[in-house]
């Protein structure tokens, strides 16, 4: 039976919704499987945010968002891609690169939010970046670790973030790679540049 986090009143007036109005808008989206994801992750940047001493509301509703356009179909991710004039080498990768860079253009568009810090953290949660706020550190994080993920090294994972988020960071990328590495598949440059300047050290790792 699907699980919901319980009721959450916003009070900062950051995105033009009620919580529950935008769990309405997300799960309208999704499969409930994906949906519900969606309310794990939120629930786990909610904790991040709070023992790293970010804006526990901001954190939570880029958590919500963070897959809001995961199940879009490849042609409608293309489509986006050309007509928001974004970069045109997107089009040669998949799903696992488009749904957060074009998913942050399509909460612009379809949800009327403009809140930079919440679609920068949505564009990043996958790719990461060589230069990461801590809100972006912690849904790149919190999408990683939620309670429902069960891989190998997950709870490595696990306990590398509840040390530091940054060392949350250099395991998950590192463990990206050598994930993609191992399937033969293509590495996003920008997954490459994030991997050199985390594990690397090849730029600034992270920022307050």
């Amino acid at each position: 039976m699907s699980k919901t986090i319980e009721y959450i009143e916003y009070t900062e007036a950051i995105v033009p919704y009620r919580h529950e109005e935008l769990m309405a808008k997300v799960a309208a989206q999704l499969t409930d499987k994906r949906y519900q994801h969606c309310l794990r992750v939120e629930e786990t940047a909610r904790q991040l945010a709070a023992d790293n001493g970010v804006d526990v509301e901001l954190a939570g509703i880029a958590g919500l968002l963070h897959d809001y356009a995961k199940q879009r179909d490849d042609q409608t991710f293309i489509q986006l891609i050309k007509t928001h004039g974004m970069d045109p080498n997107l089009v040669s990768y998949g799903n696992g690169v488009w749904h957060g860079y074009v998913g942050a253009e399509l909460i612009k568009d379809e949800l009327h939010i403009y809140n930079e810090p919440i679609l920068n953290a949505v564009r990043l949660h996958t790719v990461g970046a060589p230069y990461m706020t801590k809100l972006d550190q912690i849904i790149f994080m919190a999408d990683f670790i939620e309670p429902a993920r069960d891989f190998p090294g997950v709870e490595a994972a696990r306990e590398a973030t509840a040390k530091s988020l940054a060392d949350g960071v250099r395991f998950q990328i590192q463990h990206t790679l050598d994930y993609l590495i191992q399937k033969g598949a293509p590495v996003y440059p920008q997954t490459l540049a994030t991997y050199n300047a985390w594990v690397g050290g090849v730029a600034p790792q992270f920022a307050n």
